[in-house]
């Protein structure tokens, strides 16, 4: 299965491309940096994926204390951090040619760093406690907690005078797109799931290996 998850990450992702930069046209305002949107809004929202399989695998720990819910987790946990700094970095590429600055103390580029940060903390607290069970304890509690960060990173734009525009798809007021985009889009982030699910059956797998080593 994490073989087949692998091979149909490959061809997601080279669908992404062509759909990318071959079939979605040059946006008129911005030009062609619109095109990172392409990479920008499907590794957000991968994160946010990410994240919320940190709240399940959480409340389904404490609540069972099986420890492969602790493993799932873990091993979101690691992915979404991977994520959201992918999406800050390729978000300082577009904002460079559009905003004339790298980086702005923005309400959705502040709390999207925060986010960063808690989840590094989160993965930091897992390698610092030795003892398996207060680990896992220990960071259900923080991953349960540190989610009320994904409605706040999501909603900034709508809550806080905000420099960055609102929610492209996933927001109260969607803006509107052009198909061509639109479907752009959705095969990026079709292909950037797909990538989410092979490093996390990897992960998982690895885990697995680590906990009965």
């Amino acid at each position: 299965m994490t073989r087949v998850l692998g091979w149909l990450a490959a061809l997601g992702l080279a669908g992404g491309l062509i759909a990318a930069f071959g079939y979605a046209p040059r946006e008129v305002v911005q030009g062609n940096v619109q095109r990172i949107m392409y990479l920008h809004v499907p590794s957000v929202l991968t994160a946010y994926l990410a994240f919320v399989l940190v709240l399940v695998g959480s409340v389904a720990y404490l609540a069972t204390r099986r420890r492969r819910w602790d493993r799932l987790a873990a091993a979101s946990g690691e992915i979404g951090v991977l994520f959201t700094a992918l999406t800050i970095a390729s978000g300082s590429i577009w904002g460079r040619p559009t905003w004339g600055v790298w980086w702005t103390w923005d309400a959705r580029l502040t709390s999207t760093a925060v986010l960063l940060l808690v989840y590094v903390g989160y993965l930091l607290l897992r390698a610092m406690v030795e003892d398996p069970d207060a680990r896992a304890r220990y960071a259900a509690v923080v991953g349960i907690l540190a989610a009320a960060n994904v409605p706040i990173v999501h909603f900034s734009v709508k809550w806080w005078r905000a420099l960055h525009q609102p929610s492209t798809i996933l927001g109260p007021e969607p803006s509107p797109i052009a198909a061509p985009i639109a479907t752009a889009l959705l095969v990026n982030w079709i292909a950037f799931t797909l990538l989410f699910a092979y490093f996390l059956s990897r992960r998982l797998e690895i885990a697995h290996l680590e906990d009965i080593a």
